[in-house]
């Protein structure tokens, strides 16, 4: 049953994450019989993001996506012993050896995963992470919601941390400055798919959390950008088919946003955050509508990977047609340093 016949009111919402706090984003829509969509804006205090949104909804739920890892990759979770992620990242403290990218590949431990902490030369790096890891290749660093389909390239692997196509420092700045505080404060954050689905988790009050992916949106939306979202002429190209998703999805721009749309976001460097924003909110309106959440079968997605809302498409190589991995000793700084970190695993 679509959860719009459930609730007479919603609010769904994007947040585009960066590393840089400047270039968080985050764009919502509320539902009051249809939905209204509001023009992209920034994020502003990361600690109290969760909260402020549980306030602005008055009791209603709450559909927040993130463009951000919610899951790990399946190699890495069954060496460092963690069966399930949402549980793990609840006891994450924000003081945890994980938030320090390492700085060479003998810090690297499975207690701290991403590398590298400023940029490395020469070539092979991520597959040198993927070795001290004790991972047979660096395709064993994507998990398999991050693979390529045969409607988009791949997503950037885990834990790396160094280039324009990364998802590492994003990923630690979101878990330990938003995540963290949101449990520390009592939110009640319900994360997707560890802990049922997505229409299941959306309750008065509550927020459904799920891994949302802008190039997936396109995908999900039937959109094709004419060049690069880096460029606003493209993104103005779009103002028009994006316009014509929303009246499918029963949406509306308020009159900034529509104006943002034929402008195509400005000509600032953070208009591809605020497009992207748009179309994550987009996406999360069509699963909320009655769209398949996409969630495989597969029980190790359910309990450590995660997947990106509403993807239906499998990737191209599956995780588990990839070589096993290696025997691997870590090396001895690693070895010595790890009884003072906190485990990475599920200690029960």
């Amino acid at each position: 049953m679509a959860a719009l016949l459930q609730f007479p009111v919603m609010l769904a919402a994007h947040a585009d994450w960066s590393v840089d706090p400047r270039k968080r984003w985050i764009c919502k829509a509320r539902y009051d019989g249809d939905w209204r969509i509001a023009a992209p804006e920034p994020v502003a205090d990361s600690a109290t993001l969760l909260a402020r949104l549980a306030g602005e909804a008055k009791h209603a739920p709450i559909a927040l996506g993130v463009d951000f890892p919610l899951g790990l990759p399946r190699a890495y979770a069954a060496r460092a012993g963690i069966p399930n992620f949402a549980a793990w990242l609840r006891r994450l403290s924000p003081d945890a050896a994980l938030f320090q990218p390492c700085a060479s590949l003998d810090e690297v431990s499975l207690a701290r995963p991403f590398y590298p902490k400023s940029s490395v030369a020469g070539a092979g790096q991520m597959a040198r992470l993927a070795a001290a890891l004790g991972l047979s290749d660096a395709s064993a660093l994507r998990r398999a919601a991050d693979r390529q389909t045969r409607h988009r390239p791949a997503g950037a692997a885990m834990f790396w941390t160094m280039g324009a196509n990364q998802c590492g420092k994003a990923a630690l700045a979101a878990w330990r400055d938003c995540l963290i505080p949101g449990f520390a404060q009592a939110v009640p954050i319900a994360i997707w798919p560890y802990e049922g689905r997505f229409t299941d988790l959306l309750r008065p009050g509550g927020i459904a959390l799920a891994e949302t992916y802008p190039a997936e949106a396109l995908v999900q939306l039937g959109l094709k950008l004419p060049g690069s979202k880096r460029r606003q002429s493209d993104r103005a190209a779009l103002a028009a088919p994006i316009g014509a998703v929303m009246t499918r999805l029963g949406a509306t721009p308020t009159g900034e946003l529509a104006a943002m749309m034929d402008d195509g976001f400005g000509a600032k460097p953070d208009g591809e955050d605020r497009f992207d924003c748009l179309l994550g909110v987009l996406a999360i309106i069509r699963v909320i509508g009655g769209a398949s959440d996409g969630i495989p079968d597969d029980p190790v997605i359910r309990a450590v990977e995660g997947w990106v809302l509403g993807q239906v498409d499998p990737p191209l190589v599956p995780p588990n047609a990839a070589t096993p991995p290696r025997a691997h000793r870590p090396p001895r700084r690693a070895r010595r340093s790890r009884p003072t970190d906190p485990p990475p695993g599920d200690s029960g």
